[in-house]
């Protein structure tokens, strides 16, 4: 399994980031390689994906969610093997930080390429960066969902 850790500062409060991210279906806006994402029931969605030519499908599973703490997730079906956290906090009423975490099992000889050569961290590094001009350019969330799981 490979990691990586990664947090951007935005320029909103942490109950707006939070109701953001929890808006799954708008991550194309600011996920390089997600084409489309669908939210089939409060703790399961659909992905499909296409990274370096490769296309991917699978579902992933919130496992926990506790709003404007925490998003926690591991696919459940498909060929992607991966669990994560996104973790918000507080910096200050105008501000906060979003951290994300993830545990991804590269799959094929390109994946593994692309794991070796950092490739997935500048992703995730640059998904957060468009995340942060998303939501300070909108100047509100999407949309929110505040239940517990």
């Amino acid at each position: 399994m490979s990691k990586v850790e990664e947090s951007v500062e935005v320029d909103v409060p942490v109950r707006t980031a939070y109701n953001q991210w929890t808006q799954f279906e708008k991550f194309p806006h600011f996920m390089e390689g997600v084409e489309r994402i669908d939210q089939l029931t409060p703790t399961l969605t659909h992905w499909v994906t296409k990274f370096g030519g490769v296309d991917r499908e699978f579902d992933a599973r919130i496992t926990e969610q506790i709003p404007d703490e925490r998003i926690a997730w591991t696919t459940s079906a498909g060929e992607v093997q991966q669990a994560g956290v996104v973790t918000f906090h507080r910096l200050d009423d105008h501000k906060s930080k979003v951290m994300l975490q993830l545990d991804y099992d590269p799959e094929g000889f390109a994946e593994n390429v692309a794991d070796k050569l950092g490739l997935v961290k500048r992703q995730i590094t640059g998904d957060l960066k468009r995340f942060k001009e998303y939501i300070e350019e909108q100047g509100g969330e999407a949309g929110s969902w505040r239940g517990e799981v």
